[in-house]
């Protein structure tokens, strides 16, 4: 059996445990000639709205697009370094695991690459079951990576 992959979505969340994910995706990438995407999602601020406020929610976005921006920004200087183009996909106002799987299958990926383990502490909670959720509802394959 011969599986040719064209298209890989990389998810990060800009965490150490992530660039594991992102080294599998730049290789796998380099050895099909495959486009590589970096997608980064931030959550529906709507629950956090209803509690501290506007400004509050505001600063929390902004903040959020600031470590989007560098969470692909590595993954695309990683794939720089290997002669791999990357580009890169901010996603807003969905949960992380619907905004990977759309992404992925809105743009034809064969192949989502996640990590294990994303941020830690609250947002470790938060954010613990994205690859399991991944996986759970993706109709494209999916690459785990410890």
């Amino acid at each position: 059996m011969t599986v040719k992959i064209n298209k890989i979505v990389v998810a990060t969340d800009g965490s150490e445990n992530s660039k594991n994910a992102v080294e599998w995706g730049v290789a796998m990438a380099k050895v099909n000639n495959a486009e590589l995407t970096a997608v980064y999602v931030i959550p529906d601020s709507g629950a956090t709205l209803a509690m501290r406020g506007e400004m509050w929610a505001k600063g929390l976005r902004d903040h959020l697009h600031e470590e989007g921006n560098k969470a692909v920004k590595y993954v695309i200087d990683a794939g720089e370094k290997e002669g791999v183009k990357v580009g890169a996909k901010i996603i807003e106002n969905k949960s992380s695991a619907d905004g990977i799987t759309d992404f992925a299958r809105e743009n034809d990926a064969d192949i989502i690459i996640i990590g294990t383990k994303g941020k830690t502490g609250l947002e470790h909670i938060m954010l613990g079951s994205v690859a399991e959720n991944v996986v759970r509802y993706s109709k494209k394959k999916v690459l785990v990576v410890p």
